[in-house]
């Protein structure tokens, strides 16, 4: 069975050097460039920039376990204020690699196979990332967010105010009552 995947792509690993010999190991220290969308909306792991990884593949009975970790630089947005963050995350990565089933019946989707000699561990650095990063990322842990009515950044002015509303319903009661400057 040919491989669906490019043994080129910056994320595809070759495991051919292991063999399938039950404890044997290499240690993989690269940087690869980051895959398109890796993150969420607001926080996410610009494209095309450094991702450091450093892995340890191991065969096993079954296949291939890579464990390692990788660290990548973050840029997004305050959930609140909506000033530019920028930022790292390092995440654990461990995942094991099946090797193909003998008789090609593949019936299990949820589980990471190779294919051939190689992995493809986008999807799992995928995972890991976004789980690493917060729901509603903050510039600062007590960021005060913007003005509902107007908008301001209320870090930039902690003593911003507006006058209470008045209730439309009232209005034109403001202008029956005397002003303390016309006595």
């Amino acid at each position: 069975m040919r491989s669906k995947l490019d043994p080129r792509a910056p994320l595809v690993l070759d495991t051919r050097e292991l063999g399938r010999r039950p404890g044997s190991q290499r240690m993989v220290s690269l940087t690869a460039e980051a895959p398109a969308e890796l993150g969420i909306e607001i926080l996410r792991v610009p494209e095309g920039s450094p991702v450091d990884l450093d892995l340890r593949l191991e065969a096993v009975m079954d296949g291939v376990l890579v464990t390692g970790t990788a660290t990548a630089d973050l840029e997004g947005e305050c959930a609140r204020c909506l000033e530019p963050i920028e930022d790292s995350v390092t995440v654990d990565l461990q995942e094991l690699y099946l090797y193909e089933p003998a008789d090609g019946n593949d019936e299990d989707d949820d589980v990471s196979r190779l294919e051939g000699d190689l992995l493809d561990l986008e999807p799992v650095l995928r995972d890991a990332v976004v789980l690493a990063l917060p729901f509603q990322p903050l510039c600062q842990d007590d960021c005060p967010g913007l003005c509902v009515e107007c908008g301001a950044r209320l870090a930039d002015d902690p003593d911003h105010r507006h006058d209470e509303p008045v209730d439309p319903r009232w209005a034109a009661l403001a202008d029956l009552a005397p002003h303390p400057d016309e006595d």
